[in-house]
């Protein structure tokens, strides 16, 4: 039986320098050097790059969607947090439109919505303290009320 003997592998510019790997991999895509790209690493970051954008979607609907329902259904709080209800929603909404600029993005928030807003209902619910069957169950904003700048539900 003979024993091998591993030897350290010496790690990769991505593990070493990511920020140096990034610009080398910017500098090998513009001159088209293909057969030098460290594809693995690439792939794995444009996938990040996709799933971090949608998880961006998700969260700042979330956000949205609560402030909305907040400001619609809590009765009580809503003379002493309108204006601040009135300012993020706005916050929100300018946020989610510099993503909107990518139809794609557009898409997944039409494809989430229904999914986002059982999140946002939840913690709207545990937020007010108020009984569940004053929220509906089912967004009763539409697409074009959550982006319209107008629109504070009444």
């Amino acid at each position: 039986m003979t024993t091998e003997i591993l030897k350290p592998v010496e790690p990769t510019l991505y593990e070493k320098d990511y920020y140096l790997w990034v610009e080398t991999t910017v500098k090998q895509l513009e001159n088209k050097d293909i057969e030098n790209i460290d594809w693995q690493h690439l792939s794995e970051e444009i996938e990040a790059l996709g799933i971090e954008q949608r998880r961006k979607v998700e969260s700042y609907l979330k956000q949205l969607l609560i402030h909305l329902l907040l400001y619609r259904y809590w009765e009580t709080e809503k003379e002493y947090c309108q204006r601040g209800w009135q300012i993020e929603i706005t916050n929100f909404r300018d946020e989610l439109e510099f993503f909107f600029r990518s139809k794609t993005l557009y898409n997944y928030f039409l494809n989430c919505l229904d999914a986002v807003y059982i999140k946002a209902r939840r913690q709207a619910i545990q937020k007010t303290g108020l009984p569940p069957e004053i929220f509906p169950e089912k967004c009763p904003f539409t697409p074009e009320d959550i982006f319209n700048s107008e629109y504070f539900p009444e």
